[in-house]
């Protein structure tokens, strides 16, 4: 079992990779494309660890994304990847347009014909073992003002 973690140097991704890599002995593989919210100085306590490998990269190049799925194979696939902070998206929304959209699409259009490539039968490579988890902030659905009802899923 293998995951590939996307965003993995921003905040929450890092943090997602110290407590998973804290609990469970499944490799990681972190894909980061090294923005503003990138920083890998949150990961030098696993840096050198034998089951972390880390690749700088964007989900939107598509031939990294198959590149990285052939080889590692993972069974599940953790997408922190994402431009966030409403403010900056407001002075330069090509950045976000790039990530946020083309390049999740980028990244489910690859994990989907990965996940068609794998069997159907019940165990850890198969199509019912496989997980993908989108996760994001609340930046990225804006502010609230304060009486608002609050986000959900």
């Amino acid at each position: 079992m293998t995951i590939l973690v996307t965003g993995g140097a921003g905040f929450i991704g890092a943090n997602f990779i110290l407590n998973w890599m804290g609990r469970e002995s499944a490799p990681v593989i972190n894909l980061d494309k090294l923005t503003y919210a990138g920083n890998l100085q949150s990961l030098i306590a696993v840096e050198n660890h034998s089951r972390y490998r880390f690749v700088r990269g964007d989900i939107a190049d598509r031939e990294l994304l198959d590149e990285l799925l052939e080889e590692h194979k993972p069974t599940a696939i953790v997408n922190f990847a994402a431009e966030s902070h409403v403010d900056r998206s407001i002075l330069g929304p090509a950045d976000f347009i790039q990530t946020n959209l083309v390049g999740t699409f980028q990244l489910l259009e690859s994990v989907c014909a990965y996940w068609q490539g794998l069997s159907g039968k019940v165990h850890e490579k198969s199509r019912e073992g496989f997980r993908f988890l989108h996760v994001s902030t609340d930046e990225v659905y804006g502010s609230l003002l304060p009486d608002d009802p609050a986000f959900s899923e």
